[in-house]
């Protein structure tokens, strides 16, 4: 069975208010995604082995196999992009009381989690994403990653929520301001009840 584009669970606008304009949107998810998926669609109907998959036992089967980077890569970011738009909120930034209490058992205070969680934000050369995981151990920390690569992929935790910095993500909005976007990501867009939701 082919993998398909999920709807976002908001409409094109819905964000515009927020920061996140109706065009970033569009473009993001109705272009930049669908590549994807259509790209993996393609690999997967050209080779057997992949047929009948899930989409997290082919992202296992192809990371860090340079012979089908090709793969991996299509599939990490359908991964990376599901994940992303239930991390988008229209009524983003409030942080729920379970996730809170994590969060300052984790790195002292909520604002010094956005300090760490920008650190790894604009700290990612070129393309990639910054996630914050809860690790083996339950405790919570920040991590990023090159291009499509993800938590899931690496093994270092539990993706809680992720933003996809590159600069597609950002530039009709924010230009070349990446700290500007990741900023706003954190205060206004991040749908922190879903990223509670994540813990295990």
């Amino acid at each position: 069975m082919a993998f398909e584009l999920p709807a976002l669970p908001y409409d094109h606008a819905a964000l515009a208010s927020r920061g996140m304009s109706e065009e970033t949107l569009a473009l993001h998810h109705d272009r930049h995604h669908l590549a994807y998926v259509t790209a993996l669609n393609n690999f997967v109907s050209e080779n057997a082995d992949l047929q009948g998959k899930t989409l997290e036992e082919i992202i296992a089967l192809t990371y860090g196999d340079p012979a089908r980077a090709g793969v991996f890569n299509q599939a990490g970011q359908h991964w990376n992009h599901i994940h992303f738009w239930n991390a988008l909120s229209p009524t983003g930034g409030g942080i729920p009381g379970t996730l809170e209490a994590k969060l300052v058992e984790g790195f002292g205070s909520v604002e010094a989690f956005k300090a760490a969680f920008k650190t790894a934000a604009t700290g990612q050369f070129g393309s990639g994403w910054a996630w914050l995981i809860q690790k083996a151990d339950g405790t919570l920390g920040v991590t990023n990653t090159p291009n499509g690569v993800n938590p899931l992929a690496t093994g270092e935790g539990t993706a809680l929520i992720g933003l996809d910095v590159w600069e597609h993500s950002y530039y009709v909005d924010f230009r070349n301001k990446r700290p500007d976007y990741v900023s706003n990501f954190l205060d206004n867009l991040a749908n922190y009840e879903f990223a509670e939701a994540n813990l295990a």
